[in-house]
């Protein structure tokens, strides 16, 4: 429709030449779903007071352009402390800071004089790889490949950072004044170059870092390959003049930090629902406990009171403390599955959860699973019920299972493929540790069994809380809203 639109009006418009189209961002516990309240939306963003640049640069990196993505907040947390702080954050801050130091052990912050740049072996190299990169972002850019353009750029930043580390300039500028020179201009080039290529990306970002170089946003780079500007990348010492002041550096991003990460992800997991179903447990178990630390038993009462009192107060603590989390559910991969030697209607498998050693399981799937598709395949394993003998092989783990209501169908529970085996599946909005065994006296397992299942998306969930890993939920294949065991 819009290109017929400018075609129609007979004007001489740029014509559209590329589409650019998307598959899906996913959260952490499946869709984002603004009507359930899953995920962060904008004025979520707003609140964490995560900046912008940083929600802009984590998104494109993570852009859907090939197959589904997924957001998760360790994810951002990594390429926020990784690439943003100790990579783009560092090489510019340590550039800008060393140019602004008093003469004698910097510059003064006045760019330094750098004849010779080009055959100074380091930097020649260093700008060999810069040309080529800004060719493959200009590429990128032109085909509407954004992630592979960014992933360009910031390779430009980790090439400076090498170059940094690798010339030692603390020592030169005492030793060597005039490579050291040469060092500090090219890598000053290179910061201008990063602003200019990141400002599609963040512009906040490079606003900012322009005003620490003292220049205007106005005089981005131009690298037109009609007019044969990208021979500049080769000389990345020609950038800035020499003599120009800069501005005054500061650090450019902020650590994110684990106990953030717990909170954001606490905050916007899981439906409304589920976040104010829990907020309702959390307030029940909290009142249990400040009744059970205030309550005093009466000098009069007798004996048999107080313990029937006692009782029931351990026993409503209990009730309210048993959670998910107490299952210890992992992805595993069954390597070897065999018939029992001994029974007909159950598997024998060898399955690596991430131990030493693969766990024995058996499995009463016979008649619902080919042996041949349980070879080599992950699965959903429970891994800390109490082993059972069955006809003669000890079980050490359950193997979950989507069955139709009447249990003539059924399905394995599978993780993604990229899962790695021996991660814990988890839950959002619950957090702890698993515990070391399921007491049978306890019917943990058979409390929470019971809000297992399958949604109507075939996503396995615990209540509407999806099974999630570093790679996505959890699925079965064709079995919707059915009981999970």
């Amino acid at each position: 429709m819009f290109p017929s639109t400018l075609l129609g009006t007979g004007e001489n418009w740029t014509m559209m030449k590329t589409i650019s189209v998307t598959e899906y961002l996913n959260y952490e516990t499946g869709k984002f779903s603004k009507s359930k309240g899953i995920g962060v939306f904008g004025n979520d963003a707003k609140n964490t007071n995560i900046p912008p640049e940083v929600w802009r640069y984590y998104l494109l990196t993570s852009r859907p352009e090939a197959s589904d993505t997924l957001f998760t907040w360790t994810d951002l947390q990594a390429k926020l402390n990784s690439e943003l702080l100790n990579n783009l954050g560092n090489f510019i801050n340590r550039v800008l800071s060393f140019i602004a130091k008093p003469a004698g052990a910097g510059y003064d912050s006045i760019i330094p004089d750098a004849p010779g740049a080009e055959s100074h072996p380091s930097t020649s190299e260093l700008a060999e790889k810069t040309s080529k990169r800004v060719e493959q972002y200009l590429d990128a850019m032109e085909k509407v490949k954004l992630k592979q353009g960014l992933k360009s750029a910031m390779g430009i930043s980790s090439d400076g950072n090498a170059y940094l580390q690798e010339s030692e300039f603390w020592k030169l500028y005492k030793e060597d004044p005039v490579s050291c020179a040469i060092v500090i201009k090219t890598s000053v080039g290179l910061v201008y170059l990063l602003t200019c290529l990141l400002e599609p990306f963040m512009p906040s970002f490079s606003n900012e870092v322009q005003r620490q170089l003292n220049l205007s946003p106005e005089e981005n780079l131009s690298f037109s390959d009609g007019k044969g500007e990208i021979v500049k990348a080769k000389t990345p010492w020609d950038f800035l003049p020499a003599g120009h002041k800069i501005g005054r550096p500061t650090p450019l991003f902020e650590e994110l930090k684990d106990e953030n990460v717990s909170e954001h992800r606490k905050k916007y997991a899981g439906s409304q629902a589920e976040r104010r179903s829990q907020e309702v447990a959390d307030a029940e178990a909290m009142k249990i406990a400040n009744q059970l630390k205030s309550t005093t038993l009466s000098e009069g009462g007798s004996k048999k009171e107080q313990k029937k009192q006692s009782g029931n107060s351990k026993s409503k603590a209990a009730e309210a403390e048993v959670s998910i989390v107490k299952l210890d559910i992992r992805v595993g991969l069954i390597r070897k599955a065999e018939k029992h030697p001994d029974a007909d209607s159950l598997y024998v498998e060898e399955i690596d959860v991430g131990e030493e050693a693969p766990r024995t399981v058996v499995s009463g799937l016979v008649k619902y699973i080919p042996l041949e598709e349980m070879q080599n395949r992950k699965v959903c394993v429970l891994c800390n019920l109490k082993p059972v003998a069955m006809r003669g092989i000890k079980s050490h783990a359950m193997v979950l299972a989507a069955s139709s209501d009447d249990h003539t169908k059924v399905e394995l529970v599978e993780p993604p493929a990229d899962a790695a085996v021996g991660e814990r599946v988890t839950f959002a909005g619950h957090s702890g540790e698993p515990e070391a065994s399921l007491s049978g006296k306890s019917k943990v397992w058979e409390k929470l069994a019971a809000d297992l299942h399958s949604n109507g998306e075939l996503v396995a969930c615990y209540k509407d809380v999806p099974f999630t890993t570093s790679a996505g939920v959890c699925k079965v294949k064709t079995l919707a809203n059915a009981e999970i065991r």
